[in-house]
């Protein structure tokens, strides 16, 4: 009797049954309301006056400028976040330094700064009345109101998402296996792409994704440095408020709907990257719990 009881673990909060039902029907109730029922109506406005008119109103001089200049925003800010993020990422886990608590912090300033906030300091910074904007203007260098304006202010918000995805991997991995191959007379290179790179890939193809995803649909800081001209340098998202605020709205869900399939895809290859760094990790802890033969 001591021991039937001793073993029984304490109930948890949720262990009913009708506790548990009705706990997932609000959360699922919740989601359809709040996630599904908007991409739905997206959808449905989108193509609601037929193939025809969604195809025209996507082939606009002007939404194909704007799909063109957020194409052209990711595959500048993207690569360069990839690159600030694995830098990072390795020294943070792999060398000690002073500052590094500080580093740490710096990468967690865009999740705590407002977007607008982002971008009125960059005016303040790039603008003609900025610290550089004297400068930049007597060079003839454009940075606000032009492309480079757009990268700065998207490399800015997504900056921190493919070092957060590496940072608690690479420190859970330890350096053993880089101090290792070091030992062995391989240089830092080598190290970094035969030993380093192929244990963090799924978490920075998954910081990959996540980081294109918000790129594109910024919308805060880009219409602060944009300048939100159409035509010039509006981004998808800038022209989809600008169709909405024409009343063209056959045009703005006609946009919209691509930013939704994004998402729909970027949650696809969510899930897929996480099954892979899942399956690859089941499969790592099966290996090292294998005992080795005498």
């Amino acid at each position: 009797m001591v021991a039937s009881t001793s073993s029984r673990k304490p109930p948890r909060v949720g262990d009913g049954p009708v506790f548990r039902r009705v706990l997932i029907g609000l959360v699922l109730v919740l989601g359809a309301f709040l996630i599904l029922a908007p991409l739905l109506v997206i959808g449905h406005e989108a193509f609601k006056q037929g193939w025809k008119v969604y195809i025209g109103t996507l082939n606009h001089p002007d939404t194909r400028h704007a799909i063109m200049m957020t194409v052209l925003t990711a595959l500048i800010a993207v690569p360069l976040n990839m690159a600030f993020g694995v830098a990072a990422a390795w020294a943070i886990t792999k060398f000690d330094f002073r500052g590094k608590r500080l580093l740490l912090v710096v990468i967690e300033i865009p999740f705590s700064v407002s977007p607008i906030v982002a971008g009125v300091a960059y005016l303040f910074v790039y603008g003609l009345q900025g610290v550089f904007g004297p400068w930049l203007d007597a060079h003839d260098i454009k940075v606000l109101f032009a492309l480079p304006g757009i990268v700065l202010a998207s490399m800015f918000v997504t900056a921190p998402f493919v070092a957060r995805e590496l940072i608690p991997l690479m420190q859970a991995q330890g350096r053993d296996l880089e101090e290792a191959a070091t030992s062995l007379g391989a240089s830092g290179w080598k190290t970094f792409f035969s030993v380093t790179l192929p244990n963090v890939k799924w978490a920075l193809l998954y910081g990959v994704v996540l980081c294109n995803a918000r790129v594109m649909g910024e919308f805060g800081a880009v219409s602060i440095v944009s300048g939100n001209i159409r035509g010039q340098t509006n981004t998808l998202p800038l022209h989809i408020e600008l169709l909405y605020h024409d009343y063209q709205a056959a045009g703005a869900f006609a946009s919209a709907s691509i930013l939704a399939l994004l998402a729909v895809f970027t949650i696809i290859a969510k899930v897929a990257l996480e099954r892979r760094g899942a399956g690859r990790r089941r499969k790592l802890a099966a290996t090292e719990a294998v005992p080795t033969g005498h």
